[in-house]
C-alpha cells in the first residue's frame, strides 16, 4: 500500500507520524488521514476532495469498512450514510 513516496513534482504521496497516515493529492492538499496501524486502515479516516473540501468520514477495522460512513457532496450537505459490519453494508440512510 505505502509504496510511491513522492510525485514527480517533489510533492510526497504520504506521510506516516506515529500510527497516522496522511495522503497528499500532488497540489499538496491533503486527500485523506488516520490510523494505521500494523499496516491496516484503523479507526477513524477522513477523506478530502482535491480542493481541500471534506468528502467523506469513514470508519475501518482490520482495512475492512467497519461502522458509519459519511458522505457530503459539494454544498457540504450529507450525501447518503451508511453503515458497515465487516465490509457489508447494514444500515443506509
Amino acid at each position: 500500500m505505502l509504496e510511491k513516496k513522492l510525485y514527480a513534482n517533489g510533492q510526497p504521496v504520504y506521510e506516516m507520524i506515529g500510527n497516522n497516515l496522511t495522503y497528499f493529492y500532488k497540489n499538496g492538499k491533503i486527500r485523506a488521514t488516520g490510523p494505521f496501524i500494523n499496516n491496516l486502515m484503523e479507526g477513524e479516516w477522513i477523506f478530502y476532495r482535491e480542493t481541500g473540501q471534506l468528502w467523506q468520514i469513514a470508519n475501518f477495522k482490520n482495512n475492512n469498512k467497519h461502522g458509519v460512513w459519511i458522505r457530503y457532496d459539494r454544498n457540504d450537505e450529507i450525501e447518503y450514510q451508511e453503515e458497515f459490519e465487516n465490509n457489508k453494508v447494514k444500515k443506509k440512510k
